[in-house]
């Protein structure tokens, strides 16, 4: 039987300096997937990659969990790192890797519980499965059950409410560091969703003298001019970022690279005066640790962001019991669909016994019947046909709540003796 299982790498049990390793962008996701359907013919799958999680979730009948860990760490050519299998959670069982990632999609995961961003981040692994034609009918109907208990966790519970999130975490973090000085000159690298969402609550809190930096010049004005308004923010070429870090009194980045755009031997000629902030919200890390190195700077990076709460956060972990509560109802119901599934062949192949028998038993009578005669006796067969089916497929469902569908479609193949025999239907 197809069921989901599941490898997991997060922020809860590995370092950021491993985590970044097995960090995927869309078009890393993409191509792992297809390397995974052809290096492990599976056919659906789903690649999570965020700041603090690379996860792989998979519909298969074996467990592959730790081939599967052993190729991704031979793929990414990090095996010099030394033994990182350890770091790796496996989850082998249906049950489990399916209420684990209704729980991640909620956020219960999350480094900042209730995130929202994660939701978003989980409708991405989706599309780009989808995308790579790796999403059949199991992941199709667990995202949109999962998708449908979010919706019943927004609606029902305190879980959403305030904005407790990565980028309000950087903010109030900002908020302190500069103690709440509103003239602070601040620049922003990266203005991708975690950025932009940074830039916005940045200015919510009064912080107007904000400069914008991203490779797409166009992505960076649009921005300003969307938190802006009239007070529109101003830009900063991105050819000019090492240049004018010295004009600024804290730098955050939130752009995505594969080696770090910023280290102590690019800014060693700026003069830090008091004390100069740097803040990476990236993964891979694009601020490289080393800047610490120089007397007066200091970094804060995601994990820093753990230790941020709020009235909010308190908010959203008090509503933990309601949004379990959702979530064991929906992954429940799931469950029980693909239960059903599996026992669905079997269901087939008993409706094609009985519907080979009434064709065969119909033929014989065939000749010794008018044409109206047959139509009658054509109904009748076939409402008796349905009335026979009905109790088995009733107690097959229910043999699925009970976990008892395995004896149960063993006696009815026997019965019918559905393996051998060849239908005509």
């Amino acid at each position: 039987m197809s069921t989901l299982k599941a490898i997991s790498l997060t922020y809860k049990s590995t370092p950021i300096s491993i985590r970044e390793l097995f960090s995927f962008n869309e078009n890393g996701c993409k191509s792992l997937l297809l390397n995974l359907r052809e290096h492990f013919d599976l056919n659906e799958a789903l690649v999570i990659s965020t700041c603090n999680r690379t996860e792989i979730y998979y519909v298969s009948d074996i467990d592959i969990n730790t081939d599967l860990i052993d190729y991704l760490i031979e793929k990414t050519e990090v095996g010099r790192q030394g033994d990182l299998k350890n770091y790796f959670a496996k989850i082998d069982t249906n049950a489990d890797a399916v209420k684990y990632l209704f729980e991640v999609a909620a956020g219960l995961h999350a480094q900042v519980v209730g995130d929202i961003h994660i939701s978003g981040q989980i409708k991405d692994a989706y599309q780009w499965a989808a995308d790579v034609q790796m999403a059949g009918p199991f992941l199709h109907r667990l995202m949109h059950s999962i998708f449908y208990t979010n919706k019943k966790i927004t609606q029902e519970t305190s879980f959403r409410d305030g904005a407790a999130s990565i980028s309000y975490a950087a903010t109030e973090l900002i908020d302190e560091v500069l103690l709440s000085n509103k003239n602070a000159r601040i620049l922003l690298i990266g203005t991708g969703e975690i950025g932009a969402d940074t830039a916005k609550n940045l200015f919510c809190f009064g912080y107007t003298n904000i400069i914008l930096c991203n490779r797409t010049l166009a992505r960076a004005q649009e921005l300003a001019t969307k938190i802006g308004g009239d007070h529109q923010l101003e830009i900063l070429p991105y050819e000019l970022l090492l240049s004018h870090l010295k004009y600024f009194d804290l730098v955050l980045s939130a752009v995505q690279v594969h080696t770090p755009i910023i280290n102590a031997e690019k800014i060693i000629d700026t003069k830090v005066l008091a004390h100069k902030y740097f803040v990476d919200l990236a993964l891979p890390r694009s601020i490289d640790p080393d800047v610490e190195s120089i007397a007066g700077v200091m970094l804060y990076n995601i994990e820093d962001l753990n230790k941020k709460t709020s009235a909010a956060q308190q908010k959203r972990l008090d509503s933990i019991p309601d949004v379990q509560a959702l979530i064991d109802e929906g992954s429940f119901e799931f469950l029980n669909w693909s239960k059903e599934m599996e026992v669905s062949p079997t269901i087939h192949k008993i409706k094609n016994a009985l519907e080979t028998i009434r064709i065969e038993e119909l033929k014989r009578f065939q000749k010794q019947l008018s044409v109206n005669e047959l139509k009658v006796v054509e109904a009748i067969t076939k409402n008796i046909m349905q009335k026979i089916i009905k109790l088995p497929v009733v107690q097959l469902k229910a043999a699925c709540k009970r976990g008892e569908q395995d004896s149960l479609m063993e006696v009815l193949n026997d019965l019918f003796d559905l393996e051998k025999q060849k239908y005509l239907v």
